[in-house]
């Protein structure tokens, strides 16, 4: 079974809270999306990898996303009809939280995966995806979105779209160890890469961009080749077990998200972070 030590410096960063030394940063909000499609030998993934000079999480491979944006609250966006699929309500069970929040996530998902990647989870209609979003006027759209020039709402309502939101899946929640300085409170989100669209490397805060399978993803981190926080190499390792994007999407229907926070545990001579049981059990029938 491969675990992932922890650097000294996270240990020490450990130690300190522990100690006294150290006061717990207050988390934000993020919701961060895992991009699939079918790959050679089971689920494709979409992977950034953030600039080392990122404060947070630099020289990591990371999944599109990002952190909740205070329009993203906004409720005109359903009053005016630009939602379709699960409403609030079911959202904020499937999410475990409050229905505001729940809406904001779903949009932050959506916002956050067009920003990242160019992909866009919204459509005509009910029915309809938008097929293709790489001309020149889909990415001034997206930097207007990107710079906070317009918000999701104003996006949607301009191009007379609605949002996608049977096109996303609930995964898993994790919360940043509270001796970490920057903190957030991550929702994992799956979702197919739309029929017609392609990922384009556009963010600011990637020095590249992959598409790989989850398990070669998974074993390029145990070799050392890439370098992932655990929440992203587990989820890798949970998705890259089933066989194609449609079984993600379908293990994502009758998933209630529960928050997790690891703390670090001694294993043997090295110290490693704590899973939830599930994962554990995932990573010992390796």
């Amino acid at each position: 079974m491969q675990r992932l030590p922890l650097p000294d410096a996270f240990v020490a960063q450990a130690r300190a809270y522990a100690s006294g030394d150290a006061a717990p940063a207050e988390p934000r909000d993020a919701a961060t999306v895992v991009l699939l499609r079918p790959g050679a030998t089971g689920p494709d993934v979409y992977l950034l990898r953030r600039q080392t000079s990122m404060a947070f999480a630099g020289g990591m491979c990371v999944f599109p996303g990002g952190g909740v944006d205070p329009r993203d609250f906004d409720d005109e966006l359903v009053d005016r009809g630009l939602w379709a699929g699960p409403d609030p309500t079911e959202w904020a069970e499937r999410l475990g939280c409050e229905e505001a929040k729940a809406r904001a996530l779903v949009c932050a998902a959506v916002r956050e995966t067009f920003e990242e990647s160019g992909v866009l989870l919204a459509g005509t209609g009910a029915d309809s995806v938008v097929a293709d979003t790489t001309g020149d006027d889909w990415e001034a759209d997206r930097l207007a979105l990107e710079s906070r020039a317009i918000s999701l709402t104003e996006f949607l309502e301009k191009r007379s779209l609605v949002l996608r939101t049977d096109l996303l899946g609930a995964w898993s929640g994790w919360l940043t160890p509270v001796f970490e300085p920057r903190r957030y409170r991550t929702w994992f989100f799956v979702a197919r890469l739309p029929e017609g669209q392609v990922t384009r490397d556009v963010s600011t805060e990637s020095s590249s961009v992959t598409w790989t399978g989850a398990l070669d993803a998974v074993a390029q981190v145990e070799q050392e080749e890439i370098l992932m926080l655990p929440p992203t190499w587990l989820t890798c390792l949970e998705i890259g077990r089933l066989a194609d994007p449609d079984a993600v999407l379908a293990a994502a229907q009758d998933r209630i998200v529960d928050m997790f926070m690891p703390e670090v545990v001694a294993d043997g001579d090295e110290f490693i972070l704590s899973t939830p049981p599930h994962y554990t059990a995932l990573m010992a029938s390796r």
